[in-house]
């Protein structure tokens, strides 16, 4: 069992972990746009990166440190993706590690590097050497609201999240921060996420946990099915609850796993409601499957479909534009098994639409959180996807992105 805290504690709830936000110049609107998250002990570490081909700089660079299983601190810049940059930009990836370094008494090879924004510039290190200084000043154990607003580009609101757990007896402390708001698409969608605990466990188990729960969190939300260049979601665990270490499977690991992944799926969901333009949250069960794969590719393929995106934005209860979604998914589906309910309303059945209560759907289409469910009738397996509407706002965000 665990229980949430003041999501606003965020990285820094976890005993021994600073973190802060600071101007250093790099985005023109005058915003937070440089972050640094530092741990008093040198941590157990795991990431899970984009597997877009061109992946950004810092995404190749984090890979090499956190090959160890270990690091200590985070360094992250917003403005600047760093992403088809060529050996330039590798070398300014690496600086930003090496110069955070120094500045906190750590090795480099215990600094992982993020950055967001907008892809092919070069970074402006001069200003990233001067936001370094600024955050190894600023750094406190208070710091984590302003590193959430620091990691920013088309969010509206910042995304954290705090818990405690007792694990062997003894309390244990999580936290994280996420950013992401568009180019969101599973397989490590621009998403940027870092959870911090004080619990002690092995980089092994670490990075198993990591990966199985972004497998069901972060791996199962869309915006708008672009694949960005920097995903990254890493995971830094400094030990200092003073709990027995977890080396392997079993009521320790469980009580871990638990919360870590509730603080995925927590994240990944306030990621898919404030989707660029979003007037929408829609959450997408998908049961009756005889696969996992088969129940995500399901809710996925309506969860990137323009037309039933932009249906839910007009408060439209247009069930055909999912059922289509659904048939050209590709996963097996037989129309006479498979039926759709909005809101719990039965809408398809048996190959054939339902008639419903307008007035009672009206009232579910207005909603702004919404559930599609969707069972398939061939077997037992289910998925659950996240994602939002698509709205004018979308078209404007993105239309005007660069300028």
């Amino acid at each position: 069992m665990y229980t949430m805290k003041d999501a606003a504690e965020g990285v820094t709830y976890p005993k021994g972990f600073q973190a802060c936000g600071v101007r250093a110049g790099l985005k023109r609107s005058g915003k937070l746009d440089m972050a640094m998250i530092y741990s008093d002990a040198r941590c157990s570490a795991a990431g899970t990166f984009t597997q877009n081909a061109v992946a950004a700089a810092p995404v190749w660079v984090s890979k090499e440190i956190l090959a160890d299983g270990h690091a200590q601190a985070v360094v992250v810049n917003s403005g600047c993706a760093n992403a088809c940059t060529g050996e330039q930009g590798m070398k300014d990836a690496r600086e930003m590690a090496q110069v955070t370094a120094e500045k906190l008494g750590c090795s480099a090879g215990d600094v992982v590097v993020a950055s967001t924004g907008v892809i092919g510039a070069l970074m402006d290190m001069p200003r990233i050497k001067d936001g370094i200084e600024m955050c190894r000043q600023a750094l406190y154990y208070d710091g984590s609201e302003a590193a959430s607003r620091a990691i920013l580009t088309t969010d509206t609101v910042t995304k954290s999240a705090a818990a405690e757990a007792e694990i062997g007896g003894v309390p244990v402390r999580f936290g994280v921060i996420a950013k992401g708001s568009g180019m969101i698409r599973p397989n490590m969608a621009t998403m940027l996420c870092f959870i911090t605990t004080d619990a002690a466990i092995a980089p092994a188990l670490l990075n198993e946990a990591l990966h199985d729960a972004v497998s069901y969190s972060f791996n199962m939300i869309s915006v708008d099915g672009d694949m960005s260049t920097n995903d990254m979601c890493v995971c830094l665990a400094n030990g200092l609850a003073g709990n027995a270490e977890i080396a392997e499977k079993g009521a320790d690991y469980d009580a871990f796993y638990e919360v870590f992944l509730h603080l995925c799926q927590e994240m990944a969901k306030k990621i898919a409601a404030d989707g660029e333009g979003a007037t929408k949250f829609l959450t997408i069960h998908v049961t009756g499957t005889k696969t996992f794969a088969d129940a995500k590719q399901v809710g996925m393929s309506v969860a990137k479909s323009p037309l039933a995106k932009t249906a839910f934005f007009g408060e439209d209860p247009n069930w055909g534009r999912v059922v289509a979604a659904v048939g050209y998914s590709e996963a097996p589906m037989v129309p006479e098994k498979t039926s759709v309910a909005f809101g719990g309303i039965p809408v398809y059945k048996a190959g054939l639409p339902v008639p419903f209560d307008e007035a009672a759907m009206k009232k579910v289409m207005k909603a702004h959180d919404i559930v599609i469910d969707i069972d398939m009738g061939l077997g037992s397996e289910e998925a659950t996807v996240w994602t939002c509407d698509f709205s004018y706002d979308y078209v404007k965000i993105n239309g005007e992105y660069h300028t």
